[in-house]
């Protein structure tokens, strides 16, 4: 049976550092360029925490694969789920493991590793409060090179944790005022002003914009959760109405954690997000502010 969950939504560098060398913790680096694939190993390659394997944003936990009829589904699908249970076996997982995942970008990577984790049913998996930053800030070590290939592990796929909707659900939806749906991307791709990142512009209509960056302090650690109660409490009534996109599926985690993070857990993550949703024209599409 898996262990009683230690930590669930965030984890400080300090609390990481005295459990570093415990074998019951993985730490999975999730570093990633959105315009460089390689970046995320390379950067890991110069200097991880010790310990720390690497999780291809990707590869890892993506399929890009079309769909079997030929659709496109955007671009960081989710792979199936028995392949990506068999990634985590291969880090080492079993069921009672309490995984730490890290970026250095403010968990915007981290959080999709979080909320996969909590799809297989794994409740044990927390994001390192202000990432990599905040592990150097603290004084702790990195080390460099490769790392150590890991026991196997035993995890099981259990009943999910999460809540996912289709393109199809949202059309479904329109008109009914049930659902809201809140994009976490900058304001510049949410209104259709940023071609590099989204070739085709703008956002689901009535989309409301939530940054995830809006979640962080300047030191770059999530906001108190009082604080970030108020700012979802103001955009949707019920946690169940909402809805998180973002381009293709991977910052909105950064919503869901945040709203976890707030004691406001229930919200629907919408995989394909803006890359599939635009890839479809015959879908409806919206630009300018929300």
């Amino acid at each position: 049976m898996p262990a009683s969950p230690a930590f669930t939504t965030l984890v400080s560098a300090t609390e990481l550092a005295a459990h570093r060398d415990d074998l019951r913790w993985v730490i999975l680096d999730c570093r990633h360029d959105l315009l460089d694939p390689g970046a995320g190993r390379a950067a890991f390659t110069e200097g991880h925490i010790p310990g720390a394997r690497f999780a291809a944003i990707d590869t890892a936990l993506s399929d890009k694969s079309p769909a079997p009829d030929g659709r496109f589904r955007g671009r960081h699908p989710l792979p199936p789920r028995a392949a990506f249970i068999e990634t985590l076996r291969d880090w080492g997982i079993d069921d009672r493991t309490q995984v730490v995942a890290y970026d250095a970008h403010g968990g915007m990577f981290a959080a999709r590793l979080w909320w996969m984790l909590r799809w297989v049913g794994h409740l044990s998996v927390a994001v390192l409060d202000g990432g990599l930053p905040a592990w150097r800030a603290s004084g702790l070590p990195l080390t460099t090179g490769a790392e150590a290939p890991p026991v196997r592990g035993t995890i099981e796929d259990r009943p999910t944790l999460t809540i996912t909707v289709q393109a199809q659900d949202i059309v479904a939806g329109f008109g009914l005022g049930k659902r809201t749906v809140i994009d976490a991307r900058a304001p510049d791709r949410f209104r259709g002003e940023n071609e590099t990142m989204d070739p085709v512009g703008g956002h689901i209509p009535g989309a409301k914009n939530r940054f995830f960056k809006d979640n962080l302090q300047a030191d770059g650690r999530f906001r108190p959760a009082v604080e970030l109660h108020a700012a979802f409490a103001a955009l949707v009534d019920e946690p169940a109405a909402a809805i998180m996109q973002c381009g293709s599926g991977v910052t909105a985690c950064h919503n869901l954690l945040a709203m976890e993070v707030a004691g406001l857990p229930g919200a629907a993550l919408y995989p394909g997000s803006w890359s599939e949703w635009c890839a479809d024209e015959a879908r409806p599409m919206a630009t300018g502010p929300a």
